[in-house]
């Protein structure tokens, strides 16, 4: 009877030491949330406790937490708990476990020459926070934490998460054909057809561009569209890889997302940096470096991206390579995407600030021109959008645009392998580019 009462008391006394231990790692959390800003003695007190309200806002409390050797922390929060539903418009939103119908032809056989040209590509380009073989648990969603050096890089709290919108092409008050006067420069494959768009799938080239200016980033994207090119109504769903310093604080390719239903004035973010996006899958993080990379004469990385509209909920979901599907935009949260798109583009945008006095020197894709072909340039491949039967439909005549050739280009072809593809990119600032 004594033994029993001894390890009852032996039990409390762990579970008390348990609950301090959560306080006290809680309150070091906050704690050295603000030491990272010694080197910011400007900032005023007042903007630290503001940054530090929205950050205890956006980063959930983990039931698990993974350390990436990149220096990243993957938390595993509850999927019922992630930022997605704190938007106003989701209040009584009920999670979509999966799509009601995936888009037809996804399972259909590949050709033999598909296959052999596959052959010269590895695909799988995947995360680095894998390399332990872990992932978050199921019914979790892995989510990349949020310091206070990341927002303090922002412009400001409003912008953190955000495409700016002094020289953000994105705001797009011009028409595709004559992009490209506020700063950011494009090499882009397009279509606009007569008929309702739901959808659309690239497999894109993977590689890690030389950023010049913190305040620069380079992507390789697509962009799914509607509404008015001209006005603050304009809907966009957006994903694929970037290197952004200012974002994400260093210089690796990352997994991204984006969504917007006012043309960049107030509404969407990167990610899960606000509340919008909703994740399902457990084995990949949103915003978290991709690894491993293509190489100049080398092996060649891909990944393969996938979003379309759900015939019966409407919601947008997001898949990569064959069948991963990783989350999708809920339809409450746009207005003319709530119907469906009337563009889509794909390629590579840069941002040039010219710091230098000279064009930037920030490469896109590979940073080599489309003219050097595969091995050298940047690709996107086999081009499909989803039409009005949830059926994918290869694209076979796209429209191309690059602002500025001596500087990013872009060059379209087709094969029986590869679809629509194209080479797009460039090193930026060069002889004939300033």
């Amino acid at each position: 009877m004594e033994v029993i009462v001894l390890a009852s008391k032996r039990s409390l006394l762990l579970v008390f030491l348990v609950i301090v231990s959560l306080f006290l790692s809680q309150k070091v959390t906050h704690v050295s949330a603000f030491n990272h800003t010694k080197s910011y003695r400007q900032v005023s007190s007042l903007r630290l406790k503001r940054i530090q309200k929205h950050l205890n806002k956006i980063n959930k409390p983990p039931v698990f937490t993974i350390e990436s050797p990149d220096g990243d922390v993957i938390d595993c929060v509850p999927k019922r708990r992630q930022p997605a539903l704190d938007h106003p418009l989701l209040k009584h939103h009920k999670i979509q476990k999966a799509p009601t119908r995936m888009p037809k032809m996804m399972g259909k056989e590949r050709s033999d020459d598909v296959k052999e040209a596959e052959a010269n590509v590895l695909e799988g380009a995947w995360q680095m926070w894998h390399v332990n073989g872990t992932w978050c648990p199921k019914g979790t969603v892995p989510i990349r934490r949020h310091t206070m050096k990341d927002v303090l890089r922002a412009k400001s709290l409003f912008d953190f998460g955000k495409k700016r919108k002094s020289i953000d092409l994105h705001r797009r008050t011009e028409t595709p054909e004559t992009l490209g006067s506020n700063g950011h420069e494009h090499a882009i494959a397009y279509t606009e057809t007569s008929s309702e768009i739901y959808g659309a799938k690239a497999t894109i080239n993977v590689w890690d561009p030389k950023i010049e200016e913190a305040s620069e980033f380079s992507l390789s994207q697509i962009w799914i569209l509607s509404g008015s090119f001209v006005g603050p109504d304009l809907n966009s769903i957006e994903a694929g890889w970037q290197v952004s310093p200012e974002l994400y604080g260093d210089n690796r390719p990352r997994l991204f997302t984006y969504w917007t239903s006012d043309s960049y004035q107030g509404t969407g973010c990167y990610n899960l940096m606000c509340a919008g996006f909703i994740q399902t899958n457990n084995k990949i993080a949103i915003g978290a470096a991709i690894s491993p990379l293509s190489t100049f004469k080398g092996n060649q990385f891909d990944i393969t991206i996938l979003i379309w509209k759900d015939p019966k909920m409407g919601n947008w979901w997001m898949g990569l390579g064959d069948n991963t599907l990783v989350g999708y935009w809920p339809s409450e949260i746009f207005t003319h995407l709530v119907d469906h798109a009337t563009t889509v583009e794909w390629g590579g945008e840069v941002v040039n600030t010219r710091a230098a006095g000279r064009h930037t020197t920030t490469q896109m894709g590979s940073g080599h021109f489309p003219d050097e072909g595969f091995g050298k340039a940047s690709y996107f491949r086999n081009l499909e959008i989803v039409d009005s039967d949830n059926s994918l439909v290869p694209v076979h005549d796209v429209k191309i645009l690059a602002e500025n050739t001596e500087c990013y280009d872009i060059k379209s072809s087709y094969s029986n392998e590869w679809g629509t593809y194209f080479y797009y990119g460039g090193p930026g600032f060069n002889p004939r580019c300033n």
